[in-house]
């Protein structure tokens, strides 16, 4: 395989600009097929974005000797059922996070993809930023001394504009999400810490609906003693008011913080109370560093960017801190 031509199953709001166009821009790769079970839809992206072919019908676009790899950007719900049948076909997935519904179906997943010896790759893209390889070069270096723990804090508003608004809004229906908008962000956010961290020794949280009417958890907590002995507290309430709101990770260590925002581009660190402050570029195409890694690990240029495997302990901890 020399080139990955990719096809997309689900090219809804996330593939408009976070992933979709930078199919085309990374060396070796391009995109030539895109599915949704909407033909008119399909028809209507391929289209805008230049793609040769379109689909209403999953198998079709699996089965298209063209195609060679797979994205799959649906809502979790059908992570698992076409993570499977490309997996069963002989072609490598690229799926996006949460990885699917539960830790159970993250499983069943890498079970397929170890039978089948085909690879597999979690759309955790956070890791591959500039901005969060630079907090994990300087925790390498030392700078805040050792790491003590973790403070993290999510509060939005009701509808924040931190959110995509489909038209069916399935990110707060947990049949189709898993969750609510906690099992939308909080993966970035917990997948990062490992990351940064390493193994985990144990984690427990627990989740509450305060919003009347609402099918989803709007709050959560959640803690973390990693096996080198650090701890994560993390926050996530998405019913507080618009003045409240706040995006922030703080690492605290033996000499200083680190601080950043989950869904920013900037970090500051504060040592010996002296304060310093890096600033990034914001990425057009968010999943573009990512999709570089992914296709050179599908080529057999290099190491998994996020395996199933990774991403099975995010989906562990989403499941501890609801209770499920």
């Amino acid at each position: 395989m020399e080139e990955i031509r990719w096809g997309i199953i689900g090219c809804g709001d996330v593939t408009e600009m976070k992933s979709g166009p930078a199919f085309n821009k990374v060396p070796h790769s391009k995109l030539i097929a895109v599915m949704r079970r909407d033909g008119v839809k399909a028809e209507n992206y391929a289209k805008r974005h230049g793609v040769p072919k379109w689909y209403d019908d999953a198998i079709a676009l699996i089965n298209d000797a063209e195609v060679n790899a797979i994205y799959i950007a649906t809502p979790p719900l059908q992570h698992e059922e076409y993570t499977k049948m490309a997996l069963e076909a002989g072609k490598p997935v690229y799926v996006e996070k949460p990885m699917t519904l539960d830790a159970n179906a993250a499983k069943r997943m890498i079970e397929v993809a170890t039978r089948t010896n085909v690879k597999l790759s979690i759309a955790h893209y956070r890791r591959a930023q500039p901005v969060f390889i630079k907090v994990k070069e300087l925790l390498a270096e030392n700078i805040i001394g050792d790491v003590r723990f973790i403070d993290m804090k999510m509060r939005q508003s009701i509808n924040p504009a931190l959110i995509a608004k489909p038209e069916d809004n399935w990110r707060i229906n947990p049949a189709i999400s898993g969750g609510g908008l906690f099992h939308d962000l909080a993966p970035h956010q917990l997948d990062l810490m490992g990351y940064f961290f390493g193994a985990i020794k144990k984690a427990n949280g627990m989740a509450t609906k305060q919003q009347k009417n609402t099918l989803a958890d709007d709050l959560v907590v959640g803690n973390i003693l990693f096996e080198n002995g650090i701890v994560f507290n993390g926050t996530w309430c998405f019913s507080s008011s618009e003045k409240d709101e706040i995006d922030n990770c703080t690492i605290y260590g033996s000499k200083g913080n680190i601080s950043f925002p989950i869904f920013g581009s900037k970090i500051q660190t504060t040592i010996d109370g002296i304060e310093k402050e890096y600033v990034f570029e914001s990425l057009k195409h968010v999943q573009q560093p990512m999709i570089e890694q992914v296709v050179n690990f599908f080529l057999g240029h290099g190491e998994n960017p996020c395996s199933g495997e990774e991403a099975l302990i995010t989906m562990e901890l989403l499941d501890r801190f609801t209770g499920k």
